[in-house]
């Protein structure tokens, strides 16, 4: 069994390829229109050799610690496909993806991929805010009679409404990092400054409130 890696070296792997960008001076707007000092694209870890073979190392090794007994892996559309298919090799085991929405033409499949009624599924999402679209993903593939074990991800931001979400829908998730683990490490490696790392984390807890941005 491979060692496991740590919050701190995939913080580490995100910031250092720009997967993960902190900017809360200079804030990225989101569609919604709310302002954001952090902006995650965690397709860039495909990019990197290395950090990919640590990102599917890590979703692997969270696979069988907590989820032993899955029999097929899901990915969520799009950024999860790619790190479903490698962690299923991995794993020597099945996958498929679920779409965002139902096609409208051949056989207007939703869940690509081989699913039985009561197969042990686990979904691989890249990045989990407000876990809307994840738990879409876990609902859908309850319908099709899958018995959905749980969630692994690249990283989370921890934020209460996705945490409330996932408890309200019964769903477990693990994840290779979060926003607390990554903002000591970009703190430690100077991506950001120490009074910076406060304003991260009041974002976190209500991105709504834009106050965060006037804090020094």
């Amino acid at each position: 069994m491979n060692k496991a890696i740590s919050k701190q070296h995939i913080a580490l792997d995100l910031l250092s390829i720009g997967a993960v960008f902190l900017r809360p001076q200079e804030p990225f707007t989101w569609a919604s229109g709310i302002k954001s000092p952090i902006y995650c694209d965690n397709r860039l870890t495909l990019s990197d050799v290395q950090v990919r073979e640590d990102i599917e190392n890590g979703l692997a090794e969270l696979i069988r610690e907590h989820f032993d007994e899955a029999e097929v892996l899901m990915g969520t559309s799009t950024a999860g496909i790619a790190h479903a298919a490698i962690t299923a090799t991995k794993l020597n085991l099945p996958m498929g993806y679920v779409r965002s929405s139902q096609k409208d033409h051949g056989r207007t499949n939703r869940i690509e991929g081989r699913l039985l009624p009561g197969q042990k599924v686990v979904v691989v999402e890249d990045l989990i805010s407000t876990a809307g679209s994840c738990i879409e993903v876990v609902e859908a593939l309850r319908e099709a009679g899958a018995r959905v074990l749980g969630v692994v991800s690249i990283f989370t931001y921890n934020m209460k409404r996705g945490l409330e979400a996932l408890k309200q829908h019964n769903t477990v998730n693990y994840s290779l990092c979060d926003l607390d683990s990554l903002l000591d490490v970009a703190v430690e490696n100077k991506y950001i400054k120490a009074d910076d790392k406060q304003r991260l984390v009041c974002f976190r807890n209500n991105p709504s409130d834009e106050s965060w941005m006037a804090k020094k």
